[in-house]
């Protein structure tokens, strides 16, 4: 005997009542597992993972495909490809405003507004970090000279250069391109 015996009669002028329930539950169930469109696809947090949200997500193993998708063209050339923005022409170059300037990949806090200094060159200046792990330097000889690139310990974004030229106490000069940054406004933590 057939489950859909007695469902299977004709509507007078339609479908099957039975093609009709699939029909509407096939329809409510994709509805209820979607998110919203692309722009909600949701971001690996320092929290968790798309996979696992429970396990750390590995920021350095997203793909530049992944990664180009998330950001916008300048940010992308900036952090993922070692680009540098025109000087005077970021967003935070000449900002006051108190906060914690956050990596742009990934949320990792990097500077704080309290070591902010105004260094004259069109870029955002830092006298140090906001935590000691927060960067890493490496050794950048692309421009024939050597420099030291500055990158996000969490994510490996290009952030910029640190030279030897800043304030004291540190006498050094964080140089960041603002499309690495993103500002939350309030009250800077303490270091």
């Amino acid at each position: 005997m057939n489950v859909f015996t007695g469902i299977s009669r004709r509507r007078p002028g339609g479908p099957p009542l039975w093609l009709l329930a699939v029909a509407l539950v096939s329809l409510l169930a994709t509805a209820c597992s979607k998110t919203g469109g692309p722009d909600d696809v949701p971001l690996p947090t320092p929290s968790g993972s798309l996979t696992d949200p429970l396990a750390p997500p590995d920021w350095q193993a997203i793909s530049d495909a992944e990664w180009r998708n998330r950001l916008e063209p300048e940010q992308f050339h900036v952090t993922r490809e070692k680009g540098t923005e025109r000087p005077f022409s970021g967003q935070y170059w000449d900002t006051k405003r108190a906060g914690i300037y956050h990596c742009i990949c990934c949320d990792a806090p990097l500077f704080n507004s309290t070591t902010k200094f105004q260094s004259g060159t069109g870029w955002p200046s830092f006298s140090s970090p906001h935590r000691g792990d927060a960067v890493q330097e490496h050794t950048d000889e692309t421009l024939y000279v050597a420099r030291i690139e500055i990158t996000c310990d969490r994510c490996g974004a290009h952030l910029g250069h640190v030279f030897p030229d800043g304030p004291v106490p540190t006498g050094r000069r964080y140089c960041i391109n603002s499309a690495a940054l993103k500002l939350r406004d309030g009250q800077p933590a303490s270091r």
